[in-house]
């Protein structure tokens, strides 16, 4: 079951970005799915620095180009990799001496901001990627998935990832939506995974 936490509005990204806070510290391993133009993933950088690492994946290389353009001045570059591949074959990517111990995965689907929205995150390839983030989840880790199902293919992915959450182990997943406009079903949708320790 999905308690649904809707509370006066908050920007999702900011209330994402809050639950991580509390979760992850410097030297934590941490993932960001859908790296975009690299706000979340500063953000993720900037709790785990200086030791931890952050691990961004994209599969266009412009997010990438992005990405890295963006955060070419930050201290800690070192702590990140940024890697030109969809987040579905992560499990593959991901050092296997990390399995088990990412604290933080970060999902912001639909389409790059400012980029070709013909492109976008497609159902398939997001719920592998959440598969392998659950396992890869340590106790106690975080899943944020910011879903936005108002552009076209938006709604379908919406879903299944509403259905994929449903289907998680309420013994070892506690499972929470917000949304600002539960009114409007075209309105985003934040799904907030936590890993029971």
């Amino acid at each position: 079951m999905i308690s649904n936490d809707s509370k006066p509005p908050i920007s999702l990204v900011k209330l994402a970005h809050n639950l991580i806070n509390g979760k992850v510290k410097s030297g934590d391993i941490v993932i960001d799915a859908t790296v975009g133009n690299g706000h979340d993933t500063r953000f993720l950088l900037d709790l785990v620095k200086p030791k931890g690492n952050v691990f961004g994946f994209d599969i266009q290389q412009s997010a990438i180009e992005s990405a890295r353009s963006a955060l070419q001045g930050h201290s800690f570059t070192e702590c990140l990799a940024l890697i030109q591949a969809s987040h579905a074959n992560m499990s593959e990517l991901i050092p296997l001496a990390y399995h088990g111990k990412i604290s933080a995965v970060m999902f912001n689907l639909g389409y790059l901001p400012g980029g070709d929205k013909r492109i976008i995150t497609k159902s398939d390839s997001t719920l592998a990627a959440l598969a392998s983030a659950s396992q890869l989840l340590s106790a106690d880790g975080i899943i944020t998935i910011l879903a936005y199902p108002g552009h076209e293919g938006g709604e379908m992915e919406t879903d299944q990832v509403k259905n994929w959450c449903l289907g998680l182990d309420p013994g070892q997943y506690q499972v929470r939506q917000f949304e600002n406009h539960p009114d409007n079903p075209s309105a985003p949708k934040l799904f907030v995974v936590n890993k029971m320790g």
